[in-house]
């Protein structure tokens, strides 16, 4: 194998060196059970890989991955590229409607789909791809459409790359540069547009270069992993990272619950797990803060700052118990933090790490690194390494202006859609994030909010959104809300956690029950808004009966609630 600069910096040769250094180590499998081992998954991609390119598809073909989680999913994708393919990972909880836009624009020769997630291709006609493989071996009563399945796939192919290499017969895969495009992923944004973000290797494999240098970490460690791996966030770090390093992936092969995750880490032991901050959320609001609640002698040390630290302290091991006790670190990215769920973390002492990115960085724009003491609360740590940041058009007085990224993970550019590119990617390679932010002294970033979504109030004061929604969703009756400016007023939508309201008013009236919830919204927006600037406060709360629409990292989509009044 050649060993210039052009090949070290592509996901194929990551998955080389994996092998010659780790070969023996497990690398992949579904959690609770046996994983498969380097060498076996280098013969699997390659093995597929040649089965691919007799089957027709050629250097620059495009390939949609339409599936949950497994390690099949990544040999299926690392097998695309490895024949200089393009993967089109598609996410699994994208609508029938939107699956249909991205197969009608990518035109792909194949896709990798599973049971639960055909049914959206069964309508295509003209796009539908000629070659479908499920990774789940699910197969079509009706056969329609044709489907072949992964398993049998693989066996039969294994057996003709064995027997080819056996004979020392060489296949003969395309050259593969690091400037070659690997990816093509659609964002789940909440600005509305989903846009195709075209990654290269070098994009990609940067990025995961990048992430190996926050912490130590070591051959055969196990990655538990939650998240899509269509999604950029768990493709670089929980994904390439380990390979990169010689861990072991365990899919968790569903949604963890909280009892699920439970279960899964007190088996598989995790030393490192990425995942959105709903994971950490919802335990502190479910978990945590109830067991403190009900507890007098609790409820009392929690009201002094060092009976809270003490309290917190006792939690944090607990909480590392839960997650396996075996835990190094947890990423915590795809969405803001709430700051006092991380300053119980950071009370705590459990091990985490906030990162910041986009799809169009392949992710990681900033965090990190791990232990660094002069982290702070609130912020994503420094920029990684490799990638510069700057504030464009900082505020004088706060710091505050839009973030700009520079470095080998950003973006080639939007599929067919040349003036977004222009827009978005200045002359000299920096790339315009739509996000603010501010540095600090020790080159800490802070994020405040999206540019688009800043509210101008009538007396020129900017108000950040997120920043009022962090206090309102830290009370734990509360699982989610959106601010909103309304003629000139900030109004806020609050989605409780009825489960929680259920609890508290069992045996009440319809009546009282009503009382109860109004009471806890507005006793809720005075709080709130003794803790705000003048320009920042609630003219009114209002209960929403339903979940926000939301991206796959869970952050609610807000144009669709630009006119909420109307919709409520």
């Amino acid at each position: 194998m050649a060993n210039g600069p052009e090949v070290r910096m592509t996901l194929n040769y990551i998955v080389d060196s994996s092998r010659e250094k780790y070969g023996d180590l497990g690398a992949v499998g579904m959690a609770m059970e046996e994983s498969i081992t380097y060498e076996e998954f280098h013969d699997r991609i390659c093995a597929l890989a040649a089965c691919l390119m007799e089957r027709g598809l050629a250097k620059g073909d495009r390939v949609a991955i339409l599936a949950e989680n497994s390690y099949h999913w990544g040999i299926a994708y690392l097998a695309v590229v490895r024949m200089g393919g393009v993967g089109v990972p598609i996410l699994p909880d994208l609508p029938e409607a939107d699956v249909h836009h991205i197969l009608g624009e990518m035109k792909v020769k194949a896709i990798f789909t599973t049971q639960r997630q055909i049914e959206k291709i069964y309508d295509l006609r003209a796009d539908r791809p000629e070659i479908v493989m499920t990774l789940d071996d699910f197969q079509s009563a009706e056969g329609l459409p044709q489907t072949e399945q992964f398993s049998t796939i693989i066996e039969t192919s294994l057996a003709d790359y064995r027997e080819k290499r056996a004979q020392d017969e060489v296949i003969d895969f395309p050259e593969v540069g690091e400037d070659d495009l690997a990816s093509i992923l659609y964002t789940s944004g909440t600005s509305g547009f989903s846009k195709a973000v075209m990654l290269s290797h070098k994009n990609l494999t940067s990025n995961a270069y990048g992430a190996s240098g926050l912490m130590e970490i070591k051959p055969g460690s196990v990655f538990l992993s939650i998240l899509p791996m269509s999604h950029t966030y768990e493709f670089t770090t929980g994904f390439l990272l380990p390979l990169l390093v010689g861990a072991r992936i365990a899919y968790a092969g569903k949604t963890p619950t909280p009892a699920i995750l439970q279960n899964l880490c007190e088996h598989e032991k995790p030393y490192i797990i990425f995942a959105v901050p709903l994971v950490l959320e919802k335990i502190y609001k479910k978990r945590v803060l109830p067991k403190i609640e009900k507890s007098k002698v609790l409820s009392l040390l929690y009201k002094f700052k060092s009976g809270r630290k003490f309290v917190n302290k006792k939690t944090g091991k607990k909480l590392l118990e839960f997650f396996g006790g075996n835990l190094a670190m947890m990423g915590v990215g795809g969405a803001s933090l709430n700051p006092e769920v991380e300053e119980f973390l950071v009370e705590a002492g459990f091990p985490f790490l906030v990162g910041y990115g986009q799809t169009e960085s392949s992710p990681l724009i900033a965090g990190g690194p791990f232990g660094d003491p002069t982290i702070s609360i609130g912020s994503t740590g420094k920029p990684l390494p490799g990638v510069e940041v700057k504030i464009e058009d900082g505020d004088q007085e706060t710091g505050i202006g839009e973030i700009y990224a520079r470095g080998a993970n950003i973006m080639q550019g939007y599929f067919n859609d040349e003036d977004t590119t222009a827009k978005t990617i200045t002359s000299d390679g920096w790339l315009a994030t739509g996000d603010l932010g501010m540095l600090d002294e020790h080159g800490n970033l802070h994020i405040k909010g999206r540019c688009k979504n800043i509210i101008v109030m009538a007396n020129g004061e900017n108000v950040y959104p997120e920043a009022i929604e962090h206090k309102i969703n830290a009370y734990h009756w509360v699982v989610e809300s959106l601010v909103v400016e309304d003629n000139g007023k900030l109004n806020a939508w609050i989605y409780p956690d009825y489960e929680n309201i259920d609890e508290v008013t069992a045996g009440q009236s319809r009546m009282q029950r009503r009382e109860h919830l109004d009471g806890l919204l507005e006793q809720m927006r005075k709080e709130v808004n003794g803790a705000l600037p003048s320009a920042s406060r609630l003219t009114e709360v209002f209960e929403r009966r339903e979940p926000f629409i939301k991206t796959a990292t869970h952050k609610i989509k807000r144009y669709l609630y630009d006119r909420y009044a109307n919709i409520a």
